[in-house]
C-alpha cells in the first residue's frame, strides 16, 4: 500500500482532529472496483475550497510522481527489458490516470458489462433441459397389449423414451441373445443391447446356463415378486446352471401365461355324432385317427402321454415314476402318433382352420385368437390338467461383452427396468386379458380364478370354452403344472422314446429328433458326445 502525507495548509480551522490525507491503493485484481482508488480523509466539508484545492493537488502529485518514475525507469533499464512486459507500478499509474481522466467513461462501459452480462444469465435461466431416461424392450410379438405401452408413458411423463421393438417367436429372440457370444460379433440393434427381452419358459434354463441374462438385482425386496404366488417363487429360483434351487437367485420376471388346450370343430364331431373332447384320453379315440394335429415340441407330446397314464409333466426317471416305464410309455406314444395327423408348430392350426383335420392341441396363445375367428369351434383344457407356458422379461448380460458397438447398454440395465416389471404386474395390467383382448393372464392370477360368464364383444359369437378371462377353473387348474428344466436322466429318456418310434414313422421321429436338439442344445451335445 503506497501512502502520500502531506503537510497541512493555511487555511479556516476544521474540527477534524487528524488532517491528515491517505490515498489507498486497491489491489488490481478486484473484480468490480477500479484498479486505483484515492480516498481522502477530510473534514465534514468535503465541498469546501480547501477539499477541492487538496483534491487537485494529490491528483497532479501522484501523476507527477508516476510520469518520473516511469521515465527513469526507462532510461536506466537495459533494452531487453523495454520489451518486456510493463511493470505493476506502470501499470498501476497509467490506470490511475485512466480512471482519473476518463472514470465516466469507464463507469458506463462497466455499466453495459453488467447489462449484457444480467441479460445473458436471465436467457440461461430461462432454458429448460429436459432429462430423459431411456428404456428399450424385445418382447415377443402379440404377447405385449399395446395400451401397456400408451398407460406407461403416461404415468412416466416426458422424461423417458421407451422403445418397445418385436420379434416374430422367441426362438429369434433366443437367437439374438446367442449370437455375440457365439460369433463376436455385435448389432446394437439386436436383443442383446435391450434393457429387456421376452424369453418363454422353455428358453429360460438355457439363457441362464449359457450366461445371456444376468439376475433381476433386488427382485425378492420388490413388491412385484413379493405378491407373486408361491407356485411362481419357487419357479423362479434358479441356480447358475438354471435349474431350480431354493437357495437360488431371481433370474426373470412373468408378465403372462396360459396352458396347453384341444380345440375341436363341433360341426364335424356334431355331424358324426361323436362326443366332445374332455381329456386327453380322447386324442385316442379311434375315430379321431388321422384328424388330429399337434404341435411338435417333445415336451408337449411325451408329456400327454404322461398326462394321460397319470403321471406328471417333470417326471425325472419314467421308469421309476411311471406305471410299466418307458416301455408302457413308448407303446402309449405309439399309438398317439398313428393318431395324428401333422406334428407341426406353424403349421397346425391351418390345417384345422382348413377343416383337414377336427383336432388341434396346441398353446393358448396360438390357438384361442384362431378359434376366436371360426364359429362351431370348442376351446378346452384337459379335466386332468395340463403344462403352463409362461412369457418373462430378462435382463441381456450385455455387460459380459467388450465391447463399445452398443453404447450405454454396455454399462448395466436403464433404471427404469424396475418401474416397467413392477408396472406389468400391477392388477390394473390384468384389464386386457380379463377383457379376451390379448391371450393369457396376469401372473398375479395364477393363485386365483375369475368367476361368472363370458361376453363376446364387436357381435362376435360367444366362444365355447371351459376357459374364464383366459384362465382354467380353479379345480382344472390345480392339476396344470409349470413346466421345470429336464434332468440329464429324464432328456435320456426323452431321446428314447423318439428313437424308438416304429420305422414307419421315421419322418415323425427326425422332426422330433431336431426338435430336441434345437430347444435344449445344451444337454443334447452332452447326450451326443456320451452316445459316441
Amino acid at each position: 500500500m503506497a501512502v502520500l502525507s502531506l503537510p497541512s495548509l493555511p487555511g479556516p480551522t476544521y474540527s477534524n482532529p487528524n488532517p491528515t490525507r491517505t490515498w489507498i491503493r486497491t489491489p488490481r485484481y478486484s473484480p468490480r472496483h477500479r484498479s486505483i482508488k484515492l480516498t481522502a480523509t477530510l473534514n465534514n466539508n468535503p465541498c469546501s475550497p480547501a477539499g477541492d484545492f487538496l483534491r487537485q493537488l494529490s491528483v497532479s502529485s501522484v501523476l507527477l510522481i508516476g510520469v518520473g518514475l516511469s521515465s527513469l525507469w526507462a532510461f536506466s533499464s537495459p533494452a531487453s527489458a523495454r520489451i518486456s512486459p510493463a511493470s505493476p507500478l506502470s501499470l498501476a499509474h497509467a490506470q490511475e490516470t485512466l480512471d482519473t481522466n476518463n472514470g465516466g467513461e469507464f463507469e458506463n462501459l462497466e455499466n453495459i458489462e453488467d447489462e449484457e452480462m444480467r441479460a445473458a444469465f436471465e436467457r440461461w435461466k430461462s432454458k429448460t433441459y429436459a432429462l430423459t431416461v431411456p428404456l428399450r424392450i424385445v418382447a415377443l410379438e402379440g404377447s405385449l397389449p399395446p395400451i401397456w405401452v400408451r398407460e406407461f408413458l403416461k404415468s412416466q411423463g416426458k422424461r423417458v423414451r421407451f422403445r418397445p421393438e418385436f420379434r416374430r417367436s422367441l426362438r429369434d429372440i433366443f437367437h439374438e441373445l446367442s449370437n455375440p457370444f457365439n460369433k463376436g460379433k455385435i448389432n446394437r440393434k439386436s436383443a442383446v443391447a435391450a434393457d429387456l427381452v421376452t424369453l418363454g419358459d422353455s428358453w429360460l434354463n438355457f439363457a441362464i446356463g449359457k450366461g445371456l441374462i444376468e439376475p433381476m438385482k433386488g427382485a425378492e425386496d420388490q413388491d412385484w415378486f413379493q405378491d407373486l404366488s408361491d407356485k411362481w417363487k419357487v419357479y423362479l429360483r434358479r441356480s447358475s446352471e438354471g435349474n431350480l434351487d431354493s437357495q437360488g437367485r431371481i433370474w426373470a420376471a412373468p408378465y403372462r401365461w396360459g396352458s396347453m388346450v384341444i380345440a375341436y370343430n363341433k360341426k364335424e364331431f356334431q355331424n358324426h355324432k361323436l362326443a366332445p373332447v374332455e381329456d386327453w384320453s380322447d386324442l385316442w379315440r379311434p375315430e379321431l385317427a388321422g384328424k388330429i394335429s399337434m404341435v411338435d415340441s417333445p415336451r408337449e407330446i411325451v408329456g400327454a402321454v404322461l398326462k394321460y397314464m397319470g403321471a406328471s409333466y417333470n417326471t425325472t426317471n419314467i421308469d421309476s415314476q411311471v406305471v410299466g416305464g418307458k416301455y408302457a410309455v413308448l407303446q402309449r406314444l405309439e399309438l398317439l402318433v398313428q393318431q395324428v395327423r401333422l406334428f407341426d408348430s406353424q403349421d397346425y392350426l391351418k390345417a384345422f382352420r382348413a377343416g383337414d383335420v377336427w383336432v388341434a392341441v396346441g398353446w393358448s396363445s396360438d390357438v384361442l385368437p384362431v378359434a376366436k375367428t371360426m364359429s362351431n369351434v370348442s376351446v378346452i383344457v384337459p379335466k386332468s390338467g395340463a403344462s403352463l407356458w409362461a412369457d418373462f422379461w430378462a435382463v441381456p448380460n450385455a455387460s459380459r461383452l467388450v465391447t463399445d458397438q452398443i453404447g450405454g447398454r454396455v454399462r448395466g440395465p436403464s433404471p427404469l427396468v424396475e418401474q416397467w416389471v413392477e408396472f406389468c404386474l400391477q392388477p390394473e395390467r390384468a384389464l386386457p386379458f380379463k377383457e379376451e383382448i390379448i391371450a393369457g393372464a396376469s401372473p398375479i392370477s395364477l393363485k386365483s380364478t375369475v368367476e361368472g360368464p363370458q361376453q363376446r364383444r364387436n357381435g362376435r359369437p360367444k366362444l365355447d370354452t371351459n376357459l374364464i378371462a383366459n384362465i382354467p377353473p380353479a379345480e382344472i387348474l390345480s392339476r396344470c403344472e409349470l413346466l421345470e428344466p429336464l434332468s440329464e436322466d429324464a432328456l435320456s429318456d426323452y431321446r428314447w422314446l423318439i428313437q424308438s418310434l416304429q420305422k414307419p414313422h421315421h419322418s415323425i421321429m427326425n422332426r422330433l429328433t431336431r426338435s430336441i436338439s434345437s430347444t435344449v442344445p445344451a444337454f443334447w451335445s452332452k447326450l451326443q458326445s456320451k452316445a459316441a
